[in-house]
């Protein structure tokens, strides 16, 4: 009788053991994951994004990604690229133009799998809001006393504007001296035209739409511009947060992002 009790103990022991042990393990495949850690994200943009980045798309991604914050550094294409090149500490970069993303790959700055050739834009002829002018388009631009461009030697917006010009075979009257004002950016650029400084500037269709001091006269004549306005974008290669800059890459490469660059102006680049 007492073998047989002694054994009814042990194994009511092993029983409870198990229980406990198999609670204990429930327990632990059950616990909750960690919450994600916190990181900070820099993307350099170029200046022309910076109202749609700052209003809605960085706020957006950050009430879907939470532990995720995005800080904006916005500037020529050009100066961001030299930026980069000379150690700024960005995690994704989008320029407004191919040539400065080019550059960096060339340099196995920017990670070649990354990049994604996202928006479309136009550059337009804009004058002050209720202003004349003689000026009617990009043909007779030199009617104008002071023309506003960005600096072609680093802003896109400029390139473009030389490149136009020099199409139609007017960029040496364009650039004589008293003649044009050179922007570090397109914001400059519209700035001072939408200020009056400026008798008429280039700038992107995005930054007319922006402004409520300007209004554009015409989009570039066709056929002036070899390529069209691509602006790529792609995760820095010494990114130390490169999944979270593809969180945010690919959020600007969704449906819901595009649609917001949509409402601020650009195309989708199919």
């Amino acid at each position: 009788m007492m073998k047989k009790n002694r054994a009814c103990l042990v194994l009511a022991a092993f029983i409870l053991l198990g229980g406990q042990n198999a609670l204990f393990a429930g327990g632990k495949k059950d616990a909750a994951a960690p919450a994600n850690t916190p990181v900070t994200i820099l993307v350099a943009a170029a200046a022309s994004l910076k109202n749609s980045y700052d209003k809605e798309l960085i706020p957006l991604f950050q009430q879907k990604y939470p532990w995720i914050t995005v800080e904006g550094t916005y500037d020529s294409s050009g100066k961001l690229q030299t930026q980069i090149e000379q150690g700024l500490a960005a995690d994704v970069f989008m320029s407004a133009a191919n040539t400065q993303m080019n550059n960096l790959l060339k340099q196995n700055l920017i990670a070649a799998e990354s990049v994604k050739p996202l928006l479309e834009n136009k550059v337009v002829l804009i004058k002050p809001k209720g202003t004349a002018t003689a000026v009617t388009g990009f043909q007779n631009i030199t009617a104008a006393k002071v023309i506003a461009l960005g600096d072609p030697a680093s802003v896109p917006a400029g390139q473009y504007a030389q490149e136009i010009f020099t199409s139609l075979g007017t960029w040496n009257a364009v650039s004589a001296p008293g003649k044009v004002s050179l922007g570090t950016n397109v914001t400059e650029v519209l700035n001072w035209v939408g200020e009056g400084s400026a008798e008429v500037g280039v700038v992107y269709a995005t930054d007319a739409i922006s402004s409520g001091k300007v209004e554009v006269i015409a989009e570039a004549p066709a056929g002036s511009l070899k390529s069209p306005v691509i602006y790529p974008v792609g995760i820095v290669a010494a990114s130390a947060h490169s999944a979270e800059a593809k969180l945010f890459v690919d959020f600007l490469a969704s449906p819901e992002g595009l649609a917001i660059f949509k409402s601020y102006g650009f195309s989708a680049n199919n």
